[in-house]
Parts: C-alpha cells; sequence; structure tokens
C-alpha cells in the first residue's frame, strides 16, 4: 500500500498551477522559504551536497536548494506539481535538479543511504503513516547526514492559530488545508526520529506576525517547527 491519501493528493494536484503564484494560495512557503533555507544550509552546508526533497510539491524548496549547489532530487505522488515543479526549474536555468514521482519508502528501498541531506518540510501532517515517512527519510541519508523535518504542533494552540486564524481569519491558506487530527507533536516526531536510528539534533519554531505580515524563526514551537536530526556516522 502506497503511504498517501488520495484526497490530499487531489487537494494540492488542484492548486498546482497556482504554486510559483507569490500571491497565491502557497504565499506562505514563499514567505518562509528563505528562513528554511538558511537554516538548513547553515547546518548541513548545502553546496556539493546530494540532497533528497520529500513531498517536494511544485519545487520551491527544492529549486532553491540546487541554487545554492546541491544535487538535488524532489519527490512526490502528486503528479501536477511535479510537472509545474520540473517546468519551472527549466524556464529558470536551474541546474543540478531532478524529480521523480516516487514514495520516500520506495525510493529508499532504491538508493540507501544516497544522500547527504534530506528534507521533509510541510509534509507529514498530510499522509497516513508520517512515522513510515520518517524511517524512509532515515533510510535515505548515509552516515553523518542531516535529515530536516518541518510540521504543525498538535494542540489548543496550534488549533487556534494555523488553523482558525491561518485558513479562516487571515486566509492564509485555504480552508481544509490542515486537519487538527493529522498534526504532530514534536515529542511523537523525535521518538519516530530515534525510533528510526536518527539522532535529534534540535528544534526551531517558526512564527508569524500579523502586524508585520513576516514570519521568523524563534524557540517557540508551541505551533509550526523544525526539527534537524542526525544520522550517526
Amino acid at each position: 500500500m502506497t503511504n498517501a491519501d488520495p484526497v490530499e493528493l487531489e487537494k494540492f494536484g488542484d492548486l498546482a498551477h497556482r504554486w510559483w503564484d507569490l500571491e497565491g494560495e502557497f504565499k506562505p512557503l514563499h514567505m518562509i522559504n528563505p528562513l528554511r533555507l538558511d537554516w538548513i544550509d547553515g547546518q548541513a552546508g548545502l553546496s556539493g551536497k546530494v540532497v533528497v526533497d520529500v513531498g517536494c510539491g511544485g519545487g520551491i524548496l527544492a529549486e532553491a536548494m540546487a541554487a545554492r549547489g546541491a544535487e538535488v532530487l524532489g519527490i512526490d505522488l502528486s503528479v501536477k506539481p511535479l510537472r509545474v515543479a520540473e517546468l519551472h526549474a527549466l524556464e529558470a536555468g536551474a541546474a543540478r535538479l531532478r524529480y521523480r514521482e516516487i514514495s520516500a519508502e520506495a525510493l529508499a528501498g532504491e538508493t540507501p543511504g544516497a544522500a547527504d541531506v534530506v528534507t521533509c518540510m510541510e509534509m507529514l501532517e498530510h499522509v497516513p503513516d508520517p512515522a513510515s515517512v520518517v524511517a524512509a527519510c532515515a533510510a535515505l541519508v548515509k552516515p553523518g547526514g542531516w535529515v530536516f523535518f518541518s510540521t504543525i504542533h498538535r494542540n489548543a494552540k496550534a488549533f487556534a492559530l494555523a488553523i482558525v486564524a491561518a485558513e479562516h481569519v487571515l486566509k492564509l491558506l485555504p480552508k481544509g488545508t490542515h486537519e487538527y487530527a493529522k498534526l504532530i507533536r514534536p515529542s511523537e516526531l523525535a521518538r519516530w526520529a530515534r525510533d528510526a536510528g536518527l539522532g535529534v539534533a534540535g528544534f526551531r519554531g517558526l512564527e508569524f506576525n500579523p502586524l508585520t505580515q513576516r514570519y521568523a524563526l524563534s524557540t517557540d514551537t508551541s505551533v509550526n517547527y523544525l526539527m534537524a536530526c542526525r544520522c550517526p556516522g
């Protein structure tokens, strides 16, 4: 069984043509991309590294990592966003970048330990079995390599800000983008990572200021957060 929700794949497929619209439904991803890119690059040193971007969607992060000098493979199971990613990379003249329609689990079976860096951002909360994706990411990275995740906490504050405020009040995201029951506590994500053989290297929070309309990294992981992991060398 493929670890994917057909409803989720269709939802993001229907919005694929909007992926690179800086004022569209994916505007928040464009806003946070420089923050997460710098954070990943600062720890892993992307230049010259082999990177797999799991759940790459339309390629916002994948293309940015390739621009930093990484050899990037973006993978996803939603076909329309992948075609958009390929077209945008072609138009942008992005080198060192390719895409495949394949699951993390299947790729890990093909090429275990092949990547220096694995990223899986804003994706775990959209799959039936996120722990399986975490294990696949761990299998994909080589000893000494880095794995980066980002997702949303499951608590009352996250429900109020990430769903009610972001989707219904501020309309930063389309309604129904996130389901509360699928959100993931940092303790759960850390446990899955350790069970997969990864060491947890640290967390960062990602906060949105509605007054300045800007995002910033912080130490507050109570809503959006990122987690860095290291594969023992």
